[in-house]
């Protein structure tokens, strides 16, 4: 299966200004891409799965600072963002309800861990097939501990093969991610949030720490057990049991077929004139 990180198909266009906040531009990029991706993939991997960010996630009630810069940073951008999710969203149903293509929008979780228990899924008996994602997203590297999965990432148009996933996931694990507001087990819940340095992870404290997590004390233990319930996505993820068994049966009861008699339809509907010329790449 190819494995879709909506979010990152959809937003960093976006972000990137190529899109800005035009539905029909939005609509266009994020249907190329996936027929892009479909074309490159298909023949190795089987079907498309795009996977979504939902609302009411979990890690927020865990951790309140994760990704708490991020509303502050687009009120600031001169991005419509409330525009443009409206547009993503938009495609988002449209997929689903025009395209032969599993959607997984789970409430209570990010994308990152529907990704992840379909993976874990295709390592029970009878469930093996090759996976691969698309995103450039590392935090999907420590899923390359399966042997069936691949990632490519679209920012650089390359794989992101992982050698050691083990150890990459304990290493995202000290140094934390900035980008999600989770700081480094040296730092405290708030570093980000009001702006201070982080504390320094030297390569001495961090082999320290990557043999034994409870080596410099309990309060970096703690913030060690913070950043693993935030970043860890293999069978340790702390992403709620419910939420997991939901992701499944969402995933296994969706039976997207009979939508492919809808593309063409729609793609004349959206007047995606380029797109309809290719209408059997997405079918």
């Amino acid at each position: 299966m190819i494995l879709i990180d909506f979010s990152g198909i959809s937003i960093a266009p976006v972000a990137m200004g190529l899109a800005n906040a035009d539905e029909n531009l939005i609509r266009h990029m994020i249907l190329n891409s996936i027929r892009m991706y479909r074309q490159k993939f298909k023949d190795k991997y089987g079907e498309i799965v795009i996977v979504a960010d939902a609302g009411g996630n979990w890690r927020k009630e865990v951790f309140p600072e994760y990704k708490g810069k991020r509303k502050e940073a687009r009120k600031k951008s001169k991005i419509d963002w409330d525009e443009a999710f409206r547009c993503i969203n938009l495609v988002r149903d449209e997929l689903k309800e025009h395209f032969p293509y599993k959607v997984i929008h789970q409430w209570g979780c990010e994308a990152d861990d529907s990704i992840a228990e379909i993976v874990k899924y295709t390592q029970e008996f009878g469930n093996h097939e090759e996976v691969m994602i698309v995103s450039s997203d590392k935090d999907f590297k420590q899923l390359q501990k399966y042997s069936n999965v691949r990632q490519y990432s679209p920012a650089t148009k390359k794989f992101l093969d992982e050698p050691n996933p083990r150890l990459c996931l304990e290493q995202h694990i000290l140094t934390g991610c900035g980008t999600d507001g989770v700081p480094n087990v040296l730092s405290d819940d708030k570093v980000f949030i009001e702006g201070r340095r982080q504390g320094t992870l030297s390569a001495k404290k961090k082999a320290s720490l990557l043999e034994d997590p409870k080596a410099l004390g309990d309060d970096i233990y703690r913030n060690y057990l913070r950043n693993k319930k935030m970043i860890d996505l293999t069978e340790s993820s702390e992403c709620p049991q419910n939420i997991k068994e939901e992701i499944i049966n969402t995933y296994v009861e969706q039976d997207q077929g009979l939508n492919k008699s809808k593309v063409f339809p729609y793609l004349v509907s959206k007047r995606c004139r380029m797109l309809v010329e290719s209408v059997q790449e997405f079918i």
